[in-house]
């Protein structure tokens, strides 16, 4: 891929993404409310918030990340583009990453931007903000990750979401562990070097390994 051919790919996902907003910031309402629900539920006791909070968070997270990534593919499929995103990038490992990419900055970012909010709901110190943006920055690209391989296997089904949650949820279980164990090392005052060098090895592994599953499964959509 050339430099204009970059630019101008992603300066496309950007504007879908902008005229798409309502579907962009979904996920992002959708963190908030829950995170606002799970507050009143619990109550104001503040050592009961610290005791559910980083599994809240990160499963409140996980699913807004989930619901993000089922659209990833779907508009190009629905208007034909997809096919031309095919044939066009060679490699497509890199347009893969590309467009991966730009959907983590537009849809999870946000979420690691409005953490600081999330965790003074839950009545959380400020080293474990600090440690529980260092798992999203290195979580959410995971989650992005293996949800797009999730939608491009079922972008041409419809209304894949039953289907799609079936297929990755499996496999995003391990960042949900150790994102939130990570949070709970830190309320203890324990290290969380384990826990964030297992969620990097997890990031390595995905990027690596994510677009050569995303492209083949572009292709076996494009196929049936």
């Amino acid at each position: 891929m050339t430099y204009s051919s970059i630019r101008i790919q992603v300066e496309r996902d950007i504007l879908i993404a902008i005229r798409g907003r309502s579907e962009t910031f979904n996920s992002l309402v959708f963190f908030m409310v829950v995170i606002l629900l799970f507050g009143l539920g619990i109550g104001p006791v503040g050592s009961r918030l610290s005791a559910v909070g980083p599994a809240a968070l990160w499963v409140v997270a996980l699913f807004a990340n989930m619901l993000s990534v089922e659209g990833i593919f779907r508009r190009d499929f629905d208007d034909g583009s997809l096919e031309l995103f095919l044939i066009h990038n060679n490699p497509l490992f890199f347009g893969v990453l590309l467009r991966v990419s730009v959907h983590w900055f537009v849809t999870a970012l946000p979420l690691v931007i409005v953490a600081p909010l999330a965790v003074v709901m839950f009545n959380l110190e400020t080293d474990v903000l600090v440690i529980f943006i260092a798992t999203l920055l290195l979580g959410t690209p995971v989650l992005t990750l293996i949800g797009a391989i999730g939608s491009a296997l079922t972008t041409g089904l419809g209304k894949g979401g039953m289907l799609l949650a079936l297929l990755v949820l499996p496999f995003y279980i391990p960042v949900l562990v150790f994102g939130s164990s990570a949070c709970y090392a830190a309320i203890d005052g324990e290290s969380v070097r384990a826990q964030l060098l297992w969620l990097s090895v997890l990031l390595v592994a995905s990027v690596t390994v994510g677009p050569f599953a995303i492209a083949a499964a572009l292709r076996i959509s494009q196929e049936y």
